[in-house]
């Protein structure tokens, strides 16, 4: 059986070590798994949810793109573009909003953390955002659809989305609930200065994190200067849990050498933070220095970024566009 996997990036610019290993590191094992069928989009339609520069905007979807093909996703193999390019996303999210019901977007949690207190300030659309994502995913009849624990909720919105259509306008199965993907080791990287803080671009400080553009001297100074604690390295998993900043480090190391956890702690227990930081750097400078040489090549060749998000959003446009057209005659268009 084949799988339709379809995930999107939001292009926010400056991906790091976080989004490369809770995300776009399983999107090229998802894609060289035999059987599975891959769309992956870069989501600039959910960006401007929140006020966007222009100019950053471009800049910050081509460097999504690079980033996507840098890390090992190939443009020949999956299906890969930018939202806006494809209408249908837009029109299928208008049509698909007439059948969620309000009760169900109250419930979303994700709106509540982002709007923070004054949520009447926040945009329409950062309310409704999760139906763009619904109309995203059944437009292609995705089949699974990989997701971390903050966006579970958003997916179980779209099989709500699905099955109603599918009731109200007595068609079984035409809108295919999808079933999600969740990545049940290292789906969340945590700051370098916060183990209880997921890691972000939004945090000011920039030692937080490892950007994906950043050069070898600067993963290791990062590295060098990750919060932890006083006590070695542990000699059990249980350990961890009153660890964070432990517990986030061995898992970047243990991502990255592709490895269980407790095989990393083996290596390394009872050992000092300095000895295990000098392999973590070396690692995280092995792994990530080529993808960020490669992403700023690709920056400078403009011309080949657009030219794979046109190509992959004309084979977006011919499925979608097919699925917009078979909703509106069922629903008497």
């Amino acid at each position: 059986m084949i799988k339709k996997i379809f995930s999107g990036v939001q292009p926010t610019g400056n991906l790091h070590l976080g989004n490369y290993i809770g995300a776009i590191k399983n999107f090229v094992n998802l894609q060289n798994e035999k059987n599975n069928f891959c769309i992956y989009c870069v989501v600039d339609l959910h960006a401007i949810t929140v006020k966007q520069n222009p100019n950053q905007l471009k800049r910050n979807i081509r460097e999504t793109t690079a980033a996507f093909i840098a890390s090992g996703l190939d443009y020949k193999k999956s299906i890969i573009f930018n939202q806006s390019l494809v209408p249908a996303h837009s029109e299928g999210s208008w049509i698909l909003s007439c059948i969620a019901r309000m009760g169900w977007l109250n419930r979303m949690t994700q709106f509540k953390e982002k709007a923070g207190k004054d949520k009447e300030k926040a945009s329409v659309g950062l309310y409704i955002y999760p139906i763009l994502m619904a109309a995203d995913i059944l437009l292609y009849d995705a089949t699974h659809v990989p997701v971390g624990e903050d966006q579970k909720q958003h997916l179980e919105l779209s099989r709500d989305i699905a099955n109603k259509f599918n009731i109200d306008f007595n068609s079984p199965n035409f809108l295919v609930p999808p079933e999600p993907l969740i990545q049940k080791s290292f789906s969340r990287i945590m700051s370098l200065k916060d183990g209880n803080k997921k890691m972000s671009k939004s945090d000011p400080s920039d030692l937080s994190r490892i950007n994906l553009s950043d050069s070898i001297d600067q993963i290791s100074n990062k590295i060098k200067k990750a919060k932890t604690d006083t006590k070695p390295l542990p000699d059990n998993e249980d350990e961890l849990s009153s660890r964070p900043e432990a517990e986030n480090l061995l898992g970047i190391y243990s991502s990255l050498n592709d490895q269980p956890i407790d095989k990393t702690i083996n290596e390394f227990s009872g050992k000092n933070f300095s000895n295990f930081k000098e392999k973590l750097a070396s690692l995280v400078v092995e792994k990530i220095s080529p993808i960020s040489s490669e992403i700023n090549k690709l920056l400078k060749n403009e011309s080949f970024i657009d030219k794979v998000l046109i190509e992959g959003a004309e084979k977006a446009d011919k499925i979608a566009t097919e699925k917009i057209k078979n909703i509106k005659k069922i629903i008497g268009f």
